[in-house]
């Protein structure tokens, strides 16, 4: 049913598009591991990839940290700025966890709380196969793109020496700050 439902609503974006927007726009993440191209796909989650090129536009991804790195599983970032403080939240994300895609390496998806729909700006990379993150007779979590370059830079990030950070008041966080310091639209091909 809730494959049934994303289909519905791909459907009913997809024509919606501007005639300037791909079906799978691409962004580069400028970290200060290096860059990491993302390709997005709009097709299987259209209100989530609106969402995230909103925040990308606005340059509300700027500056901010990758504050949870667990080796082997996933790098979290998105949503606490160089200082510390957190980012706006803004609005809560539809969960289209049900698209078809997996969280298998390499992919990008929304984090959230444990309530299904409460995705809002921060997301992860999937450092290897996730498919408990996936749905299985429950809500997952909703991915949204996969890298398409930059795979050494994600493997660097997943393998920094992380701690609990007292001020953060969180663990598995980076020793040493990993910043990612810009997030663009790569220009689509002509």
């Amino acid at each position: 049913m809730v494959r049934i439902l994303m289909l519905l609503v791909a459907l009913w974006a997809a024509p919606a598009l501007a005639a300037d927007e791909e079906l799978f726009p691409q962004v580069v993440m400028e970290t200060s591991k290096g860059a990491i191209t993302v390709e997005l796909d709009r097709f299987s989650a259209p209100l989530t990839v609106a969402h995230f090129l909103k925040l990308v536009d606005g340059g509300s991804y700027d500056n901010t940290l990758f504050h949870r790195v667990i080796a082997g599983f996933v790098a979290q970032g998105g949503g606490i700025g160089v200082d510390g403080s957190a980012r706006k939240e803004g609005d809560k994300l539809v969960n289209e966890s049900g698209n078809g895609l997996s969280n298998s390496t390499g992919t990008i998806a929304m984090a959230r709380q444990n309530s299904p729909h409460s995705a809002t700006r921060q997301f992860y990379f999937n450092l290897a196969d996730n498919t408990n993150l996936d749905p299985n007779g429950r809500w997952g979590y909703t991915v949204f793109g996969r890298v398409i370059g930059g795979d050494e830079v994600l493997q660097a990030i997943g393998n920094a020496p992380t701690a609990t950070d007292a001020a953060l008041g969180m663990p598995d966080v980076p020793v040493k700050p990993i910043i990612l310091k810009r997030v663009y639209r790569k220009a689509a091909k002509p």
